[in-house]
């Protein structure tokens, strides 16, 4: 085969001069995105570019996320529902594209690993205030956690207002209890500051829900997209633990943590534990 057949001709039409035009590098600021990834090793570690990447490339999904989130619990509050799990289900996506992403990073080995570890200094993804910021949105908040980022204003009060403000289990209760389903007050009126925990008051709700999925079927099918957010995000708590465990085995994590330890404790923490008790009462 020729060199000429075996290439594509740029047809006329294609714009090649930008100059004057917007660009695909300019309109993706692609010089600040790929100028981001500034490895600490001297001499520099060949592996620590994966590392770094893995980790923005998360930081970009979360924001995501959180975009989606965001949008989701507004919908609701405005008895959107439709359009809320639209958003739900995006973030389904990219959760499965977080956790298939570990996978990445799992191929790096504990020497390689070793040989660049020391330049991370107290650096953690514990630190991670977009990943806080998701947990807090779905529920799980802790004050406590506002010290990490007393350094970082913004972070600081990115926590700060996923802490105040209702949670995405809050609003979809809420949303139930204006369409006429029997929300306890106790549950609406809670401290939103604090984290969920186990409303057995709220089984009773749900298991109506779960009997007869026809006639309650906007809330049965929000109940399951939860459930699968909550799935989602289990898997890829495990996923992180795992690969951490691959890589370090036991030692203490950068940032101070006991490491494998505290992430095996993280499996424990759940969203919304009514729309799995529900299922025993089935």
């Amino acid at each position: 085969m020729s060199v000429e057949r075996n290439t594509r001709a740029i047809e006329g039409t294609v714009v090649t001069d930008f100059q004057d035009r917007m660009s695909y590098g300019g309109y993706l600021d692609l010089p600040t995105l790929l100028s981001a990834q500034r490895p600490l090793s001297d001499p520099e570690h060949h592996d620590e570019l994966l590392f770094i990447v893995q980790h923005q490339t998360t930081e970009l999904w979360l924001k995501l996320v959180l975009h989606e989130l965001g949008a989701a619990c507004r919908l609701l509050r405005e008895d959107q529902l439709a359009p809320a799990l639209k958003c739900i289900a995006r973030v389904k996506h990219i959760q499965k594209t977080l956790t298939e992403q570990w996978s990445v990073l799992a191929t790096l080995t504990p020497a390689e690993y070793g040989q660049f570890r020391g330049v991370l200094g107290n650096a953690s993804g514990f630190q991670s205030a977009q990943y806080r910021a998701v947990e807090f949105t779905l529920g799980n908040k802790n004050a406590a956690m506002l010290r990490v980022f007393e350094s970082d204003p913004a972070a600081h009060a990115l926590i700060a207002a996923t802490l105040e403000a209702p949670s995405l289990y809050d609003e979809f209760l809420r949303l139930l209890a204006r369409s006429g389903y029997p929300i306890p007050e106790a549950v609406l009126e809670r401290d939103v500051t604090k984290a969920w925990t186990y409303s057995p008051e709220l089984v009773p709700v749900f298991t109506e829900i779960y009997r007869d999925p026809q006639t309650h079927w906007a809330a049965y099918e929000t109940c399951e997209e939860l459930v699968d957010l909550e799935d989602n995000f289990q898997l890829w708590r495990f996923r992180h633990l795992k690969t951490v465990e691959r890589i370090i085995g036991f030692k203490s994590g950068t940032g101070g943590s006991s490491g494998v330890p505290f992430l095996q404790r993280a499996l424990d923490l759940t969203f919304f534990p009514e729309l799995y008790a529900v299922r025993t009462e089935l």
